[in-house]
């Protein structure tokens, strides 16, 4: 079968690569190992997406903030929600305190297919669901790729796929794992001081020190169902307790119920507060915490011994790790002390306080209407490292953080992280490290907002090949910073963007990286595509300045200050700035200051010089 772009995994980055291709008129093709489209959108279970505190209004392209558009006005059509629910322009349907939105996973899901329904019936983009690559042909000199081959999971018949180009967009990096060389094209885990540079890599490599990876599970409060919701025991579950020292407090976490950030809304996906609804009778809770990060081994990468990771390895870990998380519920059903305070604040009104004591909380109940699978956990788990390419431009550390692990200073007092001038894109979020089982210890450091540099999405050496999730050129250290649920979803849509722009135009993604007008022609149709490249968050997609500003921002401009990440557009212009805008366009004429706003002026430039 023959395609202009070949997608391959299901993830959020996937299929934001592949309906963004797909709408851009490119011949796409989709191919997703579950039966379900979104990753940690959907069948990994993180519903509570982990985003940035501007997201309601800048940060999110326009196609991502079209989902979280879609997820509210699904839940305000379809329940009757409370009068202050109903009245909030920011619903959550969860209230839960990591994101300002949540969802169950299988209306996610929906909604996500329901946004490429119109591609696939104008026939620009076909999907293909439970099925995985098993083979690639490439040329003689391993470096561009033919085909693929792929199989359904049940490996009940097999197809080629053709194309000009291949996009990456499994969690684990699989494609690179098939057509690429270890060391040359890929990597896994940390890597060397040596090699990056970065204050806090280790001396040597370490390339079992992957971040765990996590099956979450969904939970709601039923009483009722005291003498029967308590699930089976594993059957290595003392081994498992032991190795994975089962606890609630952790980070930020104050307290089961009790406390200003408790566990039970640290993932909540419905908040029945919220809804005046007889359909929803309860909260419930999806359960992604350092209880059930799998701290036993990888699946990709190396042993903690050194020995290469193999499937059937690989295979064994992920069903311990099942068995690590019904491990977490079983001992928060019986072993989990009740306290006074959580009783008190617990679902529902409260439960008996004279249980206080008393070991478990056999009025949680697994969900297992959310998950489509045997035991009630999310399908895929949570997976928060990948295999990483060997880029033209790698993002480290100093990069991003405002300081080091030992508190150097490296972005310091500046807003934004380090400028990219090839910029496709933008995020923010912590630089997060989980403890991974194998010696590395939590890490969690803030860090500026920053960008999506071009150069992290061309490969050294494969010729049509784009990373589309986790696996741009980042580090072990800044993975934890760009792996998130917006900032893939960005990776994916503008690697997709990417492809199917040097298809329409007979370009390549290295000649576009290397040629600065081609290079800046690209970033105008990632503009106008709705992505942001420079963080200016007072000039949103739909301003009417946000094209001119993204624009003149990327000429290296100063726009505003560098202590905070306005543009202050309804300022009138000053001449100070106007000439300051003008010299950074390589103007030697001075042009009269126009008497209007910044707004007007950075648009009067753009209609002038851009």
């Amino acid at each position: 079968m023959e395609f202009d772009v070949v997608v391959i995994g299901g993830s959020a980055g996937g299929f934001a690569a592949a309906l963004a291709s797909a709408e851009t008129g490119a011949r796409t093709a989709l191919v997703c190992n579950f039966a379900q489209l979104g990753g940690q959108l959907t069948t990994q279970g993180v519903c509570t997406p982990d985003e940035q505190q501007y997201i309601e209004a800048f940060g999110g392209t326009r196609r991502y903030m079209r989902f979280r558009t879609s997820v509210r006005s699904y839940y305000c059509s379809k329940y009757r929600l409370t009068p202050s629910a109903q009245s909030n322009p920011n619903f959550n349907p969860g209230s839960c305190w990591v994101s300002r939105l949540s969802y169950e996973p299988a209306v996610g899901a929906d909604l996500l297919l329901e946004m490429a329904r119109p591609a696939i019936i104008a026939g620009t983009l076909s999907v293909f669901l439970n099925s995985t690559v098993c083979g690639v042909t490439q040329d003689s000199d391993s470096l561009h790729i033919r085909s693929v081959q792929i199989q359904t999971i049940d490996a009940s018949g097999t197809q080629q796929l053709r194309a000009s180009y291949f996009l990456d967009a499994t969690d684990t990096g699989d494609l690179l794992g098939l057509c690429g060389e270890e060391g040359k094209d890929w990597v896994t885990g940390a890597e060397s001081f040596e090699d990056t540079g970065e204050p806090d890599a280790p001396a040597e490599p370490r390339p079992h020190w992957v971040q765990p990876f996590t099956f979450p599970f969904a939970i709601d409060w039923y009483p009722q169902g005291k003498a029967t919701n308590v699930i089976d025991k594993p059957h290595d579950y003392e081994e498992l307790k032991q190795t994975q020292n089962y606890h609630v407090i952790h980070g930020a976490i104050t307290g089961l119920f009790a406390g200003r950030a408790p566990w039970w809304r640290y993932r909540r996906l419905i908040a029945a507060d919220n809804f005046d609804d007889p359909a929803i009778s309860s909260d419930v809770a999806m359960i992604n915490t350092a209880g059930n990060d799998y701290y036993g081994g990888n699946i990709i990468g190396k042993t903690a011994s050194g020995d290469v990771i193999t499937p059937e390895h690989a295979s064994a870990e992920l069903a311990r790790a099942r068995r690590v998380s019904l491990g977490y519920l079983y001992w928060l059903q019986t072993e989990c002390e009740r306290t006074h305070e959580d009783l008190l604040a617990a679902p529902g009104g409260g439960a008996d306080p004279t249980t206080a004591g008393e070991l478990g909380y056999p009025e949680f109940r697994l969900r297992k209407d959310l998950f489509a699978t045997e035991d009630g956990l999310a399908p895929e788990p949570y997976i928060r490292e990948s295999r990483r390419i060997r880029a033209q431009q790698t993002v480290i550390e100093q990069d991003i953080v405002v300081t080091d692990f030992s508190g150097k200073e490296c972005q310091g007092a500046s807003a934004r992280a380090k400028f990219f001038a090839d910029s496709v894109g933008i995020g923010h979020y912590a630089l997060d490290i989980h403890p991974n089982g194998h010696g590395e210890p939590n890490h969690y450091v803030p860090t500026r907002p920053f960008q999506i540099p071009l150069g992290a999405l061309i490969p050294r050496r494969l010729l049509n090949l784009l990373p589309a999730c986790k696996n741009l050129g980042v580090t072990h250290l800044t993975n934890g910073a760009y792996r998130l649920h917006p900032i893939e979803w960005n990776i994916g849509e503008s690697a997709g963007l990417l492809a199917a722009w040097c298809v329409q135009n007979s370009l390549t993604p290295g000649l576009v990286y290397r040629d600065i007008s081609l290079l800046q022609i690209f970033q105008r149709h990632l503009v106008q595509q709705g992505i942001a490249l420079h963080w200016f968050v007072d000039v949103p997609d739909g301003h009417a300045a946000f094209a001119s500003v993204q624009w003149l921002a990327g000429v290296g401009a100063e726009l505003g200050s560098s202590l905070d990440l306005l543009f202050h557009p309804d300022k009138l212009i000053l001449q100070e700035h106007w000439q300051l805008w003008l010299r950074s366009l390589g103007k030697e004429v001075m042009l009269p200051l126009p008497a209007t706003t910044r707004a007007e002026a950075v648009q009067l430039l753009f209609k002038q010089f851009g």
